[in-house]
């Protein structure tokens, strides 16, 4: 997932993923119910409607992407309040993605934010809303 981001305060570049009718409403779900702060971060602006950023650099949240490639069906996840994730590193960060749920939620978190994981603490009420799990983490 590459991600455009502009100067700070305005808004972050996050194209939307092409979903069906199903994932996008459990997605605007996700979407109207995230916090307006995650790691004491304010929320930003997005340029798609199926996102969320906080902070500078953004902490970022999309959901209806494709599960990634390195996501294997023995995958190894933890929970955090109720919600299974998939951890990467990334580029200067952690992406994190939700497992077995109808629509997959991916959230970046640079390494300035370190304990990355602390976010998703904030972020899981949100991605529960409107987008049950239809698989356990184990």
């Amino acid at each position: 997932m590459v991600l455009t981001l502009a100067g700070c305060g305005s808004t972050v570049t996050v194209p939307d993923p092409q979903v069906s009718p199903e994932v996008r409403a459990a997605c605007e779900q996700v979407i109207t119910s995230v916090p307006g702060q995650v790691l004491g971060k304010q929320r930003r602006g997005t340029s798609g409607r199926l996102s969320a950023a906080w902070g500078e650099p953004p902490i970022t949240l999309i959901c209806g992407i494709a599960e990634p490639e390195a996501m294997q069906r023995d995958t190894r996840c933890f929970e955090v309040n109720g919600v299974g994730w998939f951890a990467e590193e990334g580029q200067g960060g952690w992406l994190f993605t939700t497992i077995g749920r109808r629509a997959t939620v991916q959230v970046g978190v640079p390494a300035r934010y370190a304990p990355e994981a602390e976010a998703l603490v904030d972020l899981a009420a949100a991605v529960k809303v409107g987008n049950p799990a239809h698989k356990a983490c184990l």
